[in-house]
């Protein structure tokens, strides 16, 4: 019969090694919740400038071009108004008309107008016909603005695009002929 060995070690982990053991767990665990919560914070930054970043410089591209070219244009206070004939108004206006010369010497005409046509929210872009008859919209610029208002502030075109982020954008266009 073989008695216990003074030397003979027992198996398993000491207190000292189990504790060294979780206290490199829980620093490793630490350490990855701070970056985690470093890449969170991250991306709501980069949510908040998505908007000023990608969504506005499309919206500016589009509205030089169109209003910059047009001949003369008008703001009312919704769609129904410009069909009903009312008259234009100088600020807070929701949609802007806009005329263009042809070649030909006639005019034709178009509407930019912030509503919700069923679609959803956004920046509508509408033709009007040859017979003054303004269309569906055809396209939607732009869905991300939560308000665009049109003003005529001293003759010149002011433009305010609110972002979803509370992010306010004006763009200054052409006087009125």
């Amino acid at each position: 019969m073989k008695l216990f060995h003074p030397r003979a070690r027992a198996r398993g982990y000491t207190l000292l090694e189990l504790s060294l053991a979780m206290a490199t767990g829980i620093v490793v665990a630490v350490m990855l919740l701070a970056l985690v919560n470093q890449q969170i914070a991250f991306l709501k930054i980069y949510n908040a400038q998505n908007f000023l970043s990608t969504e506005a410089p499309l919206i500016n591209n589009y509205l030089v071009r169109v209003i910059g070219s047009a001949e003369g244009y008008r703001l009312y206070e919704s769609v129904d108004d410009l069909r009903d004939g009312s008259p234009p108004v100088m600020a807070d206006a929701p949609v802007i008309m806009l005329r263009f010369k042809e070649p030909n010497g006639t005019f034709r005409a178009s509407v930019l107008s912030f509503e919700n046509p069923g679609t959803g929210q956004g920046l509508y872009y509408r033709m009007v016909t040859a017979a003054g008859v303004l269309g569906t919209p055809d396209w939607a610029i732009t869905k991300r603005p939560v308000d665009v208002d049109f003003s005529i502030v001293q003759g010149i075109l002011r433009v305010r695009v609110a972002g979803p982020n509370g992010e306010e954008i004006f763009y200054s266009g052409t006087q009125q002929l």
